[in-house]
């Protein structure tokens, strides 16, 4: 069976990796000999999807920086903690870089011998043609636009903006996610001396980043921020997962505002039940086909529709709030956060996603 994975990043090397660890050949057809992350670019990762990737992809603990906290505020309610999760001194979610994640990969992978990364031209269809089963994270390849097309899309009036402030040394595991007048902003720390910075503003207008850093931040002095990015935001959900041998993957099937940092851990959710169904078709004997992708699409698709769109429901109640300059909501989740059977349910949402 020969098989390809078209596009190269982080959702690409970790299916890769997942695949040739079942001694499947995979090659990964991509137009640059590799990404520029930017240094200022992380993500946020659950404690049951950190598990899996060490066990089963690639160990993270050389790379992460684990959170034993995370505290939510609004602007509404100043100093007002309306939501607080942890467990004990005990890690619940964690920090890596993409850069230095996306490196490791490439590391781990170039050794074996199942792998091999080949530069294509992007619209050279006759190349993917050879290929049983194709793996598609690629948003600009030609099949992408002409199989593709069709799926629910949301633009949000609003600008991401990511950064890195260094800062005076503090025991620094607790993340912050404050809702302010103007989007949600979180303070993500990656060691005791640096903290990641993503601040959703509501405007495509340019904003001085460095005074609305410093008007929020409450902890950390001597402050000292590079690296500052901006993208506008979107959010889409994908009607049809796959076309024949042809199967779409992570941010092409969905993609959701970074507010809750769940965007990457609905991938690795999906690499889990991909891999599962893989090992189920090995373990009784069947070929691998095109059938799985199938399967995958009737066992996830519905499940990470709900999932984004509860995303997109937490994100419209603050952004009404915002609008109307209200309290009500703060209010509301500061009561449910002091129950602890809500902030189990929340908690468990947000580790494991939505399981049905």
């Amino acid at each position: 069976m020969k098989t390809c994975i078209l596009g190269d990043g982080l959702t690409s090397l970790a299916l890769a990796k997942i695949l040739v660890k079942r001694n499947i050949a995979v090659d990964l057809l991509t137009e640059n000999k590799s990404i520029k992350y930017s240094n200022s670019r992380t993500f946020g990762i659950t404690k049951k999807n950190y598990d899996f990737f060490s066990n089963e992809i690639l160990n993270l603990n050389k790379i992460s920086w684990k959170l034993e906290n995370i505290e939510v505020y609004t602007e509404n309610l100043p100093n007002e903690k309306i939501l607080d999760f942890k467990k004990n001194n005990s890690e619940i979610f964690s920090i890596i870089r993409n850069s230095q994640l996306y490196k490791n990969l490439n590391i781990d992978l170039k050794s074996n011998k199942f792998f091999k990364k080949k530069l294509i031209k992007n619209n050279n269809l006759s190349t993917i043609n050879r290929y049983d089963l194709i793996f598609n994270c690629n948003k600009n390849h030609l099949i992408t636009k002409k199989f593709f097309s069709k799926k629910i899309e949301k633009k949000y009036e609003s600008t991401a903006y990511t950064a890195i402030i260094k800062h005076k040394k503090i025991y620094n595991k607790s993340a912050i996610q404050i809702f302010t007048k103007i989007g949600p902003i979180a303070f993500l720390p990656i060691s005791n001396t640096e903290t990641s910075i993503v601040y959703s503003i509501n405007t495509r207008n340019s904003v001085d980043l460095e005074t609305l850093i410093k008007k929020y931040n409450t902890q950390y002095s001597n402050l000292k921020i590079f690296g500052a990015k901006s993208f506008a935001l979107e959010s889409l959900n994908l009607r049809k997962y796959f076309y024949n041998n042809i199967l779409c993957f992570g941010d092409l099937i969905h993609k959701i505002h970074p507010l809750a940092g769940q965007g990457f851990n609905m991938t690795i959710r999906d690499i889990i039940d991909l891999s599962k169904i893989i090992d189920d078709k090995i373990d009784l004997g069947l070929e691998l086909n095109s059938s799985i992708f199938d399967e995958f699409e009737r066992k996830t698709k519905h499940r990470n529709f709900i999932f984004s769109q509860g995303i997109d429901m937490i994100y419209n109640f603050f952004d009404k709030e915002r609008r109307i300059n209200g309290e009500f909501i703060s209010n509301s989740l500061k009561h449910l956060g002091k129950n602890k059977y809500f902030k189990e349910i929340f908690s468990k949402f947000a580790d494991e996603g939505l399981t049905l």
